[in-house]
């Protein structure tokens, strides 16, 4: 199950990363707004390559963006595998991506905090992370269901809603794929 979880999730959000990218590029083109290189700047500093502009940070940004966009997204196939599946799990996760996002931008002294940001960049960043996590989502989640339910979606189905007098399913039963 493992092997299946990574493959998918890194399909799932190479996929994400697409979608996300395209929006950018249509979003910038009626906006113009310009690129950003803040994802090059990020995968230089975090692999120690030397830092670029004009063309080399092009493909740089492309690299950073599909590439975690891709690692991220097996943590949303894990998701899935797990029974978390839909809108809003993909909500869920969207959070996780801007996370992750966050966490290695200031890492790396590269990005400030969003709560520093203008208002319209941080609108246009949660709408794009948006698009990627609601479109990683749609994929990882195909694919898990292709194997059934999810341990979650197992225990759901025993009692509709949360409710304290509903135990944990059987072990044979949450693992049983």
């Amino acid at each position: 199950m493992m092997r299946r979880v990574l493959w998918q999730g890194l399909l799932a959000g190479a996929a994400g990363a697409v979608a996300m990218t395209v929006g950018e590029k249509l979003e910038q083109r009626l906006t113009g707004r310009p690129d950003s290189y803040v994802p090059a700047r990020v995968l230089e500093r975090l692999t120690g390559m030397d830092e670029h502009r004009g063309r080399a940070s092009r493909a740089t940004n492309l690299a950073m963006h599909v590439g975690q966009g891709a690692v991220v997204g097996v943590l949303r196939s894990t998701m899935a595998y797990a029974g978390l599946r839909g809108p809003w799990s993909s909500l869920m996760f969207t959070v996780v991506r801007l996370t992750s996002d966050q966490i290695l931008e200031n890492a790396t002294g590269v990005g400030a905090p969003p709560q520093t940001w203008p208002r319209r960049e941080l609108a246009v960043d949660v709408l794009h992370k948006s698009v990627y996590g609601l479109v990683t989502g749609a994929v990882a989640d195909a694919l898990a269901a292709r194997g059934g339910p999810g341990p979650g979606q197992r225990h759901a189905a025993r009692e509709p809603g949360r409710r304290s007098g509903v135990g944990p399913l059987r072990r044979e039963e949450a693992f049983s794929r």
